[in-house]
């Protein structure tokens, strides 16, 4: 059995979710700039392709500690937008 991560406040999570998107995509944008509850892919929100969300998926797995996986079948929700992903993150985390 997996121990359970501290909750962290959420809007701290977004924050640092955020922070690893434009450190890890190169964004020219502040973390700050980034809505919560915009649409990660397409054309609102940050715009992002399937190659962007595998660079976010390899940077949460190291920093977090728990595998995102291509094949599961709750992507859509999960990468919906930052919030989707950070309450993901928060749930699953292992460090």
């Amino acid at each position: 059995m997996v121990a359970a991560f501290p909750r962290q406040d959420p809007v701290a999570l977004e924050r640092d979710l955020a922070g690893l998107f434009v450190q890890s995509l190169n964004l020219e944008m502040a973390p700050a700039d980034i809505d919560a509850t915009a649409p990660l892919f397409g054309g609102e929100g940050l715009g992002l392709d399937s190659i962007d969300i595998l660079e976010v998926a390899l940077e949460v797995s190291q920093r977090y500690g728990f595998q995102l996986r291509s094949d599961d079948e709750n992507n859509d929700k999960i990468f919906q937008n930052l919030r989707s992903l950070a309450a993901h993150v928060a749930q699953h985390r292992t460090k």
